[in-house]
């Protein structure tokens, strides 16, 4: 065929079935979005104000990237049909393979010393611990996701609290980071059950924009109990949720202006460290708890948090299906970027290194839509006339590399 062609037959054959157009274009949305996170100037958001409405893309963003995540997985993995059990360990192999391969991806990108929270690493980790759920129900899926969901969050907080706030590199990737595991697999396990259920028909689509509204509704109502009563987060008094490895949150101990945490070589041991008892009062157990619970803001990884923008990101997901078929041909390039996300992600933090430098930091509205346009015509550019991103060639070849060796 010649290359004058391509164009049209991609257009008439691009996000056909068995590939769901709806997902390429929620994933698009989430990269464009997760741009926009790191580089986009944003108000907070006001419901009657529409310009402070572009500070949706924080948090939501990668929520949405996650909830994905585990909807690939089930496609990969048997679509509606769980895999047989003679097939899971080639299964395994292949997500082992394709996780490791995005996680050092992510080492990569954090490598280039950029202020962004590179999710890949964790994205990779999750292709992994999501293994012993794929032979699992939709309602086990469900009632899992629900419990990480409801509970998770409080627990954490409490268990923080309990041990007086413990940091560490393990730590602080697994339980108290930006992208604690614990909570992100409500996200993948939600995402998962939604891939068994036939989100490609339109009646699927549609109760899942109606579950998506009532889950947001009851995370953001939540919310917004808890900032009517003055139960909020704060980053500085709890390292849960700070995104830290936990040693700027000593405070939540008594004697906070002591040398716990400081450069200098003289111990000066705190005020009441030897009394537990007064030290655990101090972190108040039931009160971290009740802020776990209700906390909403992004990136705090409170149970409001997870119900609200997790409500979001399946309305979204529900609404790019059902907009799919009526809008196909103005959507194809929101598709083309969704078709090849691991690409255009690990680009865009490429740019901005570039742009910023080692260690720089900047925003620009401007920059963020020049970015937008800029992956909108590669990554459709790429898909006419090469087809699958280059990552994700790397990835699939990894894959099936890993899930090529014998096993007994």
């Amino acid at each position: 065929m010649t290359i004058a062609l391509r164009p049209l037959q991609w257009i008439r054959e691009f996000g056909r079935p068995p590939r769901i157009l709806g997902l390429d274009i929620a994933r698009g949305l989430a990269i464009l979005g997760m741009a926009g996170a790191h580089i986009g100037e944003t108000e907070p958001f006001q419901w009657l104000d529409p310009t402070t409405w572009t500070d949706l893309v924080h948090g939501r963003s990668s929520i949405l990237f996650a909830v994905l995540a585990g909807v690939s997985i089930a496609l990969m993995t048997g679509r509606s049909t769980l895999p047989d059990r003679e097939r899971i360990p080639s299964i395994r192999l292949n997500l082992i393979g394709r996780g490791a391969v995005i996680f050092l991806i992510g080492l990569a990108l954090e490598m280039l010393n950029t202020p962004i929270a590179v999710i890949l690493t964790l994205y990779g980790l999750l292709y992994v611990a999501v293994i012993p759920f794929l032979r699992w129900r939709v309602w086990q899926l469900l009632v899992a996701s629900g419990v990480l969901a409801l509970a998770g969050p409080a627990l954490l907080a409490l268990l923080g609290a309990v041990t007086l706030n413990p940091y560490g590199a393990g730590i602080g990737f697994v339980l108290y980071g930006t992208y604690p595991i614990t909570v992100w697999m409500a996200f993948v396990l939600g995402g998962l059950a939604l891939g068994r259920l036939r989100i490609d028909q339109v009646r699927t689509a549609g109760v899942a924009l109606g579950v998506g509204v009532l889950l947001a509704a009851a995370g953001y109502g939540l919310g917004a109990l808890g900032s009517a009563t003055g139960v909020t987060w704060s980053s500085a008094s709890f390292s849960w949720s700070s995104g830290s490895s936990g040693a700027s949150d000593m405070s939540i101990l008594p004697g906070e202006d002591s040398a716990v945490g400081s450069s200098t070589e003289e111990w000066v041991e705190p005020s009441g460290w030897d009394t537990y008892p007064q030290s655990l009062a101090d972190a108040d157990p039931l009160g971290s708890a009740l802020i776990a619970f209700l906390s909403v803001d992004p990136h705090t990884g409170g149970t409001a948090e997870i119900l609200g923008s997790g409500g979001f990101a399946l309305a979204v997901i529900a609404l790019c299906i059902l907009l799919s078929r009526p809008l196909r041909w103005p959507l194809l390039p929101l598709g083309a970027l969704g078709s090849m996300p691991l690409s255009a992600y690990s680009g865009h933090v490429l740019v901005i290194a570039l742009l910023s430098g080692p260690g720089g930091y900047f925003t620009s509205n401007v920059l963020w839509a020049v970015m937008a346009v800029g992956l909108l015509v590669v990554t459709t550019l790429w898909s006419v006339y090469v087809g699958r991103g280059p990552l994700e060639r790397l990835v699939g070849w990894s894959a099936a590399k890993m899930a090529a060796v014998p096993t007994r």
